[in-house]
């Protein structure tokens, strides 16, 4: 449950913009949906690693 602070001088936009930024940090959408469906461990790993390897490739140090 997410839990917005309030002050006298905030508007009902700036509250929602505090809430809107609080839930996107919270990845609760993300966690959802991989709820969604189970995935095995050993898959879950494996799409790890081939990422870590994307990554590394992609964005790694430049070799001249």
């Amino acid at each position: 449950m997410l839990i917005i602070t309030t002050k006298d001088c905030d508007t009902v936009d700036k509250l929602l913009r505090k809430y809107k930024k609080k839930f996107d940090k919270s990845q609760t959408v993300k966690e959802l949906r991989g709820r969604q469906a189970f995935v095995k461990p050993s898959v879950r790993r494996r799409k790890e690693v081939m990422k870590a390897i994307y990554v590394r490739e992609t964005y790694g140090t430049q070799n001249a």
